[in-house]
C-alpha cells in the first residue's frame, strides 16, 4: 500500500487498534491464472498464545482466522501461501464546504491496515481439536469485545458438528502498513473544522474518525498521545 508521509502510522499501537476493532478482514491472495486473486472477506484474532509485543511493523505476529471449506479460495490455498489481509477503519467523506475557503477540493478520510504474512492451514485431526479451539478462541475474543459474554459450554456438539465445514488457519505476520489519512495536509485550523464535523454527526464512524484526528500528534511530532 503506498502511504505518502504524512498519513503513516504514529505507533504500532494504532494498527493494533485498527485490527482489533474492526476484525473482519479481507483477504487476498493470488488464484490459477485463469481465475486471478481471491479475495474473502472473514473474522481475524491475535493468536491468544502469542505473548510477544507487537513490533512496529506487526512482523512475528500470529493471527487466526477461518473460512468456509466449500469455497475455492480454501481449496485454491496452499500451505505456505503468501496472503494480504486488509483491515478498513474509520473513513468519511469531506465536503469542501467543510474547508470554507476557495480554491478546495473534497476527499474522503480513511484508515486502513494492510497485512502481508503466510499462510499455515491446520488440517483436522482425529477429532478437530486444534480447529474447535480456534472456533472458541474466536468466540471468545468476539465476545469479549463486542457481545455480552455469551456462554458457548452447551454449544460444543453443535461447534463440533459444523467443524468439518471450517477451514482453519494461522497466517505468521512478515509485516504491515498502516495509513491513517486524517487531512493532515491541511492547515491546524482547517483540520479541526473537519474534525468537529466529523464529531458532530449522527455516524459511527464519523465520530470514531473525529476521535482519532484528537490523537492525532501535532505537526513534526513523531509519536501520537
Amino acid at each position: 500500500m503506498f502511504v505518502p508521509a504524512p498519513y503513516r502510522q504514529p505507533s504500532a499501537p494504532w494498527m493494533v487498534d485498527i485490527l482489533r476493532g474492526n476484525p473482519l478482514a479481507l483477504m487476498v491472495s493470488n488464484g490459477p491464472r485463469e481465475a486471478g486473486p481471491y479475495a474473502t472477506h472473514l473474522p481475524v484474532i491475535q493468536d491468544p498464545t502469542m505473548t510477544e509485543d507487537w513490533s512496529a511493523d506487526l512482523s512475528g505476529a500470529r493471527l487466526l482466522g477461518h473460512m468456509n471449506r466449500a469455497n475455492p479460495h480454501w481449496k485454491a490455498l496452499d500451505d505456505g501461501a503468501v496472503v494480504l489481509l486488509t483491515f478498513t477503519g474509520p473513513h468519511a467523506y469531506v465536503s469542501p464546504t467543510v474547508y470554507q475557503q476557495t480554491p478546495s477540493a473534497p476527499t474522503w478520510d480513511f484508515t486502513s491496515v494492510h497485512v502481508h504474512g503466510v499462510l499455515r492451514k491446520i488440517e483436522h485431526d482425529e477429532a478437530g481439536e486444534e480447529t474447535l479451539e480456534l472456533v472458541r478462541s474466536t468466540v471468545r475474543a468476539f465476545e469479549a469485545d463486542f457481545g455480552d459474554s455469551w456462554d458457548m459450554s452447551e454449544s460444543q456438539d453443535y461447534f463440533r458438528k459444523i467443524l468439518p465445514a471450517v477451514g482453519a488457519f494461522r497466517i505468521d505476520v512478515s509485516g504491515a502498513e498502516g495509513m491513517f489519512k486524517l487531512s493532515q495536509e491541511q492547515d491546524p485550523h482547517v483540520r479541526e473544522r473537519v474534525r468537529e464535523s466529523f464529531a458532530a454527526s449522527g455516524s459511527g464512524r464519523h465520530q470514531e474518525a473525529a476521535r482519532l484526528m484528537g490523537k492525532l500528534p501535532p505537526p513534526g511530532c513523531p509519536h501520537a498521545s
